[in-house]
Parts: structure tokens; C-alpha cells; sequence
């Protein structure tokens, strides 16, 4: 009998690295601003240069009430194994201060596809998805942009806020939504926290109207951002349109920007398939396929999306499996790193 060990033997493959089951403030910790907006320059670099696994995302509205059933699976790099994420959008929550998406993610070893760790997915989804709009700011605004207008009192908005202020010096900060009570508390938790004025606008026209740099984070199904009040020069960030129900911005935004400026997406044929107001524009004839400019294309140099400082830009995220990869897998190293332990469940 032969002493060689058969190739698909345990025995010839490494000893695996303990599975890790995290939970939010662990993954809080490990994934912190710095760390987040280098795992998504990261994922977004990769779609770029065209190495990076995106099969196509589940998005599924319940027939029961308003949430959406998402799943989402990606690969980074051949160095990373495949992550899964699966989870809910509530819109509901919100009234009840609690985030609007809650979702599990799973990653797996590179080599064998054994389960390596499970993280808490809502606070992967929320890190992540601020620190890709903070990368998107830093690639398309112009240098100077420093008053932010932010259309959201919740989870996202607060997100978004704080990882565009790590990529531009802020001046100021408008903040509104529908609810007095929620964005007064939002403009004085982020006041203290960035040291900013931070000022509560009783209307989405105030707080937009002179912005240099506009965050749309809601789950509005009718615009919040409406192209006549935005300023030259603007960039506009979209992160609440991810399915065709739902438009944050108007035909306008959309208008100003692909005729002076640039229309930029996550994911050309992801947008066309999801994002409400690029679906409704290419089916209006307002865009173009041609017309998507993915942000992975410009971090890599291959597009251009600002020729001067006027141009308006805007950018509509509906998120990517491979942001969650790439997120997750900071969080595993950081993790290992740390000298995380079999089981730990912090």
C-alpha cells in the first residue's frame, strides 16, 4: 500500500483557523473607519480590474408586508474565500429607531470552502455601505466640497456623516427628515460626536439648496433630492434607491448630471436591473447603458466621471455582494489577528 496521502484526504490540507461567530460590537471594533474605507476602495478596485466573483443579487419583496428578502454572494480575490450574506429589509424599523436592514453573513476558507467565521450582518451592511459612499465622495467630489446636505435621520444617515467627514474637511452639516424630533436628536448626536455645526433643516429643499455635497439615505419611494436645487458643482450620493420602487432623487438629478457631469453606479448592469431612478430613466430614454459609469472604473483610471468643477455628479449605490467580501474578510484578518479564539462570540 502506498504512503502517500491521497489529494482530497483531510491530511493534505492545512489545519483550518478556528471558526468565528462575531457579533455587532465585536464587528464594530474590528471594522473600524479606517479599516472599512480600505476594504471598500478595495472591493471597488477589484470590480475595476475585473478580478473579483459578482454573481447577480436576490432581491425579493414580501407578498406579507413592505420588507425585502436580499442574498448576495461574492468572492474578492482567490486569497479570500466566498462570503454570503442573507437578510431583510423593514422599512418599519425606523419608527422604532432600530436599523431597517438586519442580515447574517458566512464566509468561507479560501482553499476548502469550510465555514471560517459568521459576523453580525447588519453592522457589516451598515459600515460598509457609509465607508463606499465616503470612497465614492473622496473619487467624485471636487477637493474643496465641505457643506454636507443629509436626507435621513436613521442608522445610515449618522453612517454616512461620519465616513464622509474621514475623506473631506466639513464645514457644515443640514440634516432633515420627515420627523422633527428624529433629525433635532441625529444634528445634536453628530454635533458632539464631529465637533461640526450640525443644524436641523425644516425642509429637504433647505438643507440640499447650496450644498456642495449631498447624502440621499432614505427608503422614500418619491424624491427627496430634486434637481433644481442643486448647486454646480454638487455631488449627489444615493444609497436608498435599491430597488425599482424607490426613487431618493428626481429625473432632474438624473438630467444635470448625465448633460453636465457624469452618472455613476456600483455596478452598471446591477443599477439597470435595480436602482429606481436609473431603471426609470433608461426606460424612459433619459439614459443609456452607455451612459452608467461604474466608481470601480474610475478608482482604477479607466473612466473619467468629473471634467471640471461644476460638473454635477450623481452616484447611486444599491449595493454589492462584493462590498460585504470585502468588508467581512477585514474583519476575519483583524479578527486572526487579534488573536481570536475556536468559538469566539464576542
Amino acid at each position: 500500500m502506498s504512503d502517500d496521502i491521497p489529494s482530497d484526504s483531510p491530511e493534505s490540507f492545512p489545519e483550518p483557523f478556528p471558526v468565528l461567530f462575531l457579533a455587532a460590537g465585536r464587528v464594530a471594533g474590528l471594522l473600524d473607519a479606517d479599516t472599512a474605507l480600505r476594504s471598500q476602495r478595495a472591493a471597488f478596485t477589484a470590480l475595476g480590474d475585473g478580478t473579483a466573483d459578482l454573481p447577480g443579487k436576490i432581491m425579493h419583496p414580501s407578498r406579507f408586508d413592505d420588507s425585502v428578502v436580499f442574498s448576495y454572494v461574492s468572492r474578492l480575490s482567490a486569497d479570500s474565500g466566498t462570503v454570503a450574506k442573507f437578510g431583510s429589509v423593514n422599512p418599519g424599523n425606523a419608527a422604532a429607531g432600530l436599523p431597517t436592514v438586519h442580515a447574517v453573513i458566512t464566509v468561507l476558507d479560501p482553499v476548502t470552502g469550510r465555514l471560517a467565521a459568521v459576523l453580525d450582518g447588519t453592522t457589516v451592511t451598515t459600515l460598509r455601505t457609509a465607508a463606499a459612499s465616503a470612497v465614492a465622495v473622496d473619487a467624485l467630489a471636487v477637493p474643496d466640497a465641505a457643506d454636507l446636505a443629509v436626507l435621513g435621520s436613521g442608522t445610515q444617515a449618522l453612517a454616512h456623516t461620519r465616513a464622509i467627514a474621514r475623506v473631506r474637511e466639513l464645514k457644515s452639516v443640514r440634516l432633515w427628515s420627515p420627523t422633527p424630533e428624529h433629525r433635532a436628536r441625529a444634528a445634536e448626536t453628530l454635533a458632539v460626536e464631529l465637533d461640526l455645526p450640525v443644524e436641523p433643516a425644516g425642509t429637504a429643499e433647505a438643507a440640499v439648496t447650496g450644498a456642495s455635497l449631498v447624502a440621499a439615505c432614505t427608503l422614500s419611494t418619491t424624491p427627496v433630492v430634486r434637481g433644481q436645487w442643486l448647486a454646480l458643482g454638487c455631488t449627489v450620493v444615493s444609497v436608498g434607491s435599491f430597488e425599482p420602487s424607490r426613487r431618493e432623487v428626481d429625473a432632474e438629478v438624473v438630467r444635470r448630471a448625465r448633460e453636465c457631469g457624469a452618472v455613476v453606479v456600483d455596478d452598471p448592469a446591477t443599477a439597470a436591473e435595480h436602482a429606481g431612478p436609473v431603471v426609470k430613466a433608461l426606460r424612459e430614454g433619459l439614459l443609456t447603458p452607455e451612459d452608467l459609469i461604474p466608481l470601480g472604473g474610475v478608482l482604477t483610471g479607466r473612466r473619467t466621471a468629473r471634467d471640471g468643477p461644476e460638473d454635477i455628479v450623481y452616484y447611486n449605490s444599491v449595493g454589492l455582494g462584493i462590498q460585504d467580501a470585502a468588508a467581512a474578510w477585514a474583519v476575519v484578518e483583524a479578527a486572526r489577528a487579534d488573536g481570536a479564539g475556536e468559538g469566539e462570540r464576542r
